[in-house]
């Protein structure tokens, strides 16, 4: 099925209407277990609108028109203030429907669902409700789906919601976006998605930037799927590396003829729910400082200029990808 629009938190747009787009990032998350902490760590609901604005007015200096928002069910989602957002800031808002993977965010629901039932089944009527009719009783349609899988591995409560979303995918057109752990099982995640008859043109495999491997990134890129380096800035830690390195993935990437299937994003959050975080210890601090959705204007693209991309392949990652990506085209 080729999507005729998206849908994003104030209603369908064309993907030719996309713009510049952000393809992972969050306004609010929360690791599931957040709300258990509201006595001491109540959500604020202005502190969260206002950090959201405070982000989108910082992109629209960089003539950013499209946010996707890839925060699963479980970890805070919140679809009434997204629309809130895109409101006040005239920045379109792609809101997800789907859950993270086991280790962190399992449902006993779906677990139990599945027990009793068919947990793939109710995991797809929940997609397509979302999808179709929208969130709740909000009328906010999802406009993604997101997806998680474990560290080398696709447990079994994950792949009931990999081939729940192939047949939403395959009925509606939305596309998928994924979470690789510890940037594992990018090639199998897009295989089991092909064979369940999802698309490879609206699919993008996330995180793959946690990995410099570039003989991995080829494995995935070979399944017709895209390429999302959507944790930049994120370095330094166990799991990440630099940024550099991943710089030079991208570069390697282009240079073979691989530009049509790479997202370059963050993962980025404006707002934490729960307490706090506390500042990273040294050395990680310095380190972290870029993790942020402006750091693609201020530091990536120019790094990678000076290396030597074109404008034309800059718009390419910015406008022409995203657009592809929501409208199931082929490569360019």
């Amino acid at each position: 099925m080729k999507a005729t629009a998206v849908n994003t938190v104030l209603g369908p747009i064309s993907p030719d209407d996309l713009g510049i787009t952000l393809m992972h990032e969050h306004i609010v998350f929360g690791y599931p277990g957040w709300y258990g902490d509201s006595t001491v760590a109540p959500f604020d609901r202005q502190a969260a609108l206002e950090a959201g604005l405070d982000t989108m007015e910082q992109l629209k200096a960089y003539n950013v028109a499209t946010f996707v928002d890839a925060t699963p069910n479980e970890t805070g989602r919140n679809p009434e203030l997204l629309r809130d957002v895109s409101e006040k800031s005239g920045i379109n808002i792609v809101c997800s429907t789907g859950f993270y993977y086991e280790g962190t965010g399992a449902s006993a629901y779906f677990k139990f669902r599945n027990m009793v039932g068919d947990g793939e089944e109710q995991i797809y009527e929940m997609f397509m409700r979302e999808i179709t009719d929208g969130i709740g009783d909000t009328g906010i349609k999802a406009g993604a789906i997101k997806l998680a899988s474990s560290k080398d591995v696709i447990t079994d409560y994950e792949q009931m919601f990999f081939k729940a979303a192939a047949k939403a995918q395959r009925e509606t057109g939305a596309p998928i976006l994924t979470h690789t752990q510890d940037a594992s099982m990018g090639p199998e995640q897009a295989q089991l998605l092909i064979d369940e008859g999802a698309d490879p043109n609206r699919i993008m495999i996330g995180h793959m930037s946690d990995n410099t491997d570039i003989h991995y990134h080829m494995d995935v890129l070979s399944k017709g799927v895209f390429d999302a380096f959507d944790r930049m800035g994120i370095q330094g830690i166990e799991g990440c590396p630099m940024d550099i390195e991943k710089y030079a993935v991208i570069l390697g990437l282009i240079g073979i003829g691989h530009l049509d299937k790479i997202i370059i994003s963050h993962d980025s959050i404006a707002y934490w729910l729960g307490r706090p975080v506390p500042d990273l210890p040294e050395p990680f601090g310095p380190l972290m400082e870029n993790w942020s959705p402006l750091h693609l204007f201020k530091n990536i693209i120019p790094f990678l200029k000076n290396a030597g991309v074109t404008d034309e392949q800059v718009n390419t990652i910015l406008v022409d990808n995203p657009r592809r990506f929501f409208g199931g085209e082929s490569d360019a």
